[in-house]
């Protein structure tokens, strides 16, 4: 799923990351990489503390900007481009506020979309959450939206 994420970060990257003075571009992929990294990074966070019903209101909002999931995604990538790529915090602020909520959405988009098989809920829960978690969150999601 991270290929893919990477993926998606990179197609909607234009003007937040490669078009933008702020991030020099020698430093273009790590900015993506780690928008990407910090987007599982916080997924993996929200299934791992059992917040199911967060990671499926993310899903049903299509990830609009003001989903807390969306913000709280949106503050870890942040951070990690403050940390990674000593960029000040206004500029990261941009950054964020300008594609996550767009990869969120397309990532929802997609993941809802029973035509589009480059992210479903299995493979994110799979991948965000390990075997274990995975399969425990799958089987709590698909009880709750009666998928047994």
């Amino acid at each position: 799923m991270l290929e893919q994420l990477l993926t998606l970060v990179k197609e909607n990257a234009g003007d937040a990351i490669v078009n933008n003075p702020a991030i020099p571009n020698q430093q273009n992929d790590t900015a993506i990489k780690e928008t990407a990294h910090g987007i599982m990074q916080t997924l993996q966070g929200q299934l791992a503390g059992g917040k199911i019903d967060t990671f499926l209101n993310l899903l049903k909002s299509k990830g609009d900007a003001n989903d807390p999931l969306v913000t709280d995604i949106t503050q870890q990538v942040s951070t990690q481009l403050v940390n990674k790529l000593g960029i000040d915090k206004k500029a990261a602020g941009s950054v964020v506020s300008s594609l996550i909520p767009v990869v969120m959405n397309k990532l929802a988009h997609k993941t809802n979309d029973p035509n589009d098989k480059s992210f479903t809920l299995d493979g994110i829960v799979s991948a965000v959450g390990g075997s274990k978690v995975g399969v425990t969150a799958l089987n709590s999601l698909k009880g709750i939206l009666g998928n047994n």
